[in-house]
């Protein structure tokens, strides 16, 4: 769970500091930086994999992939900045297996990973140049100071008990100056071995990339952690696509393999519920067509057909009158809607899912169910983590007023550009501002709240004056019932 990122350097991201709750929406209009914060969060997590050349072509750019990694770097006219860096606190989970089947249990589950790349010309790639890494650091949060750092809402006892775990009193990845060299120590968990010594001048990918659960347990959860980080881009050709019966169950990013996950989770809930099969098939499916019937009333039964000629699972939806519906004559918003549904129920989905415009398909009076089933894939944070309520987040975008208005005023994030000036030099750099009386103005007392003019563009008066008076606010409450804001609505609306 990614609880705060800083970003600076990057693309239009400089001093950017955002904190973020089990559910964020950002909303913004186009070009102010609102996918160049998921970027940021994709890049940290291709670097927790790939090479840095490799992490750094996986970030999109105004014409697809990126074809030149100096494109990544901030840039005022044709000025680039020297430097790109990122810090992310974050919640790791407690046990994990590496990439050799080992198991790894982390010695403290919250952490914080900073990491520093300058552009450096490559002869080998000579369109493309090349990233050399500068700093790189993996260290505790002390579970003492976990107060100061979740400043959302949430059960000290219950909650965050669950998932804050551990000790340690020294850094598990640091930087080092030798003389003329910079050297990356990887220190192991515990009291015993040496630090491993690594030249950074010639690394082509982060320390973190490479752990294992032997040398570093808990630099191997960090890493998993950061793998898990994901764009969700759900693609209606893909989720209607059958799947065969030796698919492996896990809905993918762009909504592959849905038949499938629906179909495991089906099967393997006998065996948490000690069920019969078809007691515990009947009870996921019903779960899942409950949740559609709130986008589509005309909902009777969901359900998997196997097909034992061609060997295939095939998504279906049965209508109140009895006709099947295969998932290929589903709706695009529809679908969309299913996916969600069945990532809900899946305990094995965790970590951060980050996903643009999820009204996308979506009639604008079910934005609110669409909302609450976001809001129901993230973590509960008054219940403890488990598998009923995975470690899971939830970070959207948005520039539609129907999302903001029906969004709880204290998960809202409003992209802004603003004019900055570093090394003399002016420039428009995002900015992600929030709404007062909310627990993000103590987090970010340095950030301006957001002008409540700006916010003008996604709402409408919905309140009468006398209405108005009487109005009690609770907290947290939806941005269209705030008193504060419909009250500049109504003054508007006069003028």
């Amino acid at each position: 769970m990614l609880t705060r990122l800083k970003v600076s350097g990057f693309k239009n991201l400089v001093n950017v500091d955002v904190r973020f709750g089990p559910f964020t929406c950002v909303a913004g209009g186009n070009g102010v930086g609102k996918s160049n914060l998921f970027d940021a969060i994709q890049f940290l997590s291709a670097l927790a994999s790939d090479t840095l050349i490799d992490a750094a072509r996986s970030v999109r750019s105004e014409v697809g992939r990126t074809s030149d990694v100096r494109n990544l770097f901030h840039r005022v006219g044709d000025r680039y900045d020297e430097e790109m860096s990122f810090e992310a606190e974050m919640i790791v989970p407690r046990k994990g297996i590496d990439d050799l089947g080992q198991q790894a249990k982390a010695t403290i589950t919250f952490l914080r990973y900073s990491v520093a790349l300058t552009y450096r010309v490559d002869d080998h790639l000579p369109a493309l140049g090349s990233l050399k890494l500068i700093r790189e650091k993996l260290e505790h949060i002390k579970l003492r100071d976990a107060p100061k750092h979740l400043r959302f809402p949430h059960t000290a006892r219950i909650w965050r008990q669950s998932v804050l775990q551990g000790k340690r009193t020294s850094p598990f990845i640091s930087t080092e100056d030798q003389g003329d060299n910079r050297v990356i120590r990887l220190s192991q968990d515990g009291t015993g071995g040496r630090p491993k010594s690594i030249l950074a001048a010639n690394l082509p990918r982060t320390i973190l990339s490479t752990v294992n659960a032997t040398e570093s347990p808990t630099a191997l959860l960090a890493r998993r952690e950061m793998q898990s980080w994901r764009l969700l881009q759900l693609e209606p050709s893909s989720l209607r696509e059958p799947d065969e019966f030796t698919t492996p169950p896990g809905l993918g990013s762009d909504g592959s393999h849905l038949a499938a996950t629906l179909y495991d989770l089906a099967r393997s809930h006998k065996y948490a519920n000690h069920l019969s099969e078809e007691k515990a098939a009947t009870r996921i499916y019903d779960q899942v067509a409950a949740r559609l019937s709130e986008l589509i009333e005309d909902v009777y039964a969901v359900s998997i057909d196997r097909d034992e000629r061609r060997e295939l699972l095939t998504l279906e939806v049965t209508g109140r009158d009895g006709t099947v519906h295969p998932a290929r004559s589903l709706s695009d918003g529809t679908l969309r809607f299913l996916g969600l549904a069945v990532l809900d129920l899946d305990p094995k989905a965790s970590g951060l899912i980050c996903m643009e415009e999820p009204e996308n398909g979506i009639h604008p009076e079910r934005i609110p169910s669409i909302l609450r089933l976001l809001q129901d894939i993230a973590t509960d944070v008054n219940s403890p983590v488990g598998l009923d309520n995975p470690l899971r987040q939830m970070i959207v975008n948005t520039h539609s007023p129907a999302v903001v208005q029906e969004v709880l005023d204290d998960s809202l994030l409003v992209a802004e550009l603003k004019e900055m000036v570093q090394d003399g030099r002016r420039f428009k750099g995002a900015r992600f501002s929030w709404l007062p009386d909310t627990w993000r103005e103590e987090a970010e007392p340095d950030i301006y709240p957001v002008a409540k003019g700006e916010l003008l563009g996604y709402l409408k008066p919905t309140l009468s004056m006398d209405q108005l008076s009487k109005l009690k606010p609770k907290k947290p409450c939806r941005v269209i019932e705030r008193p504060d804001l419909q009250q500049l609505l109504l003054f508007n609306d006069v003028e």
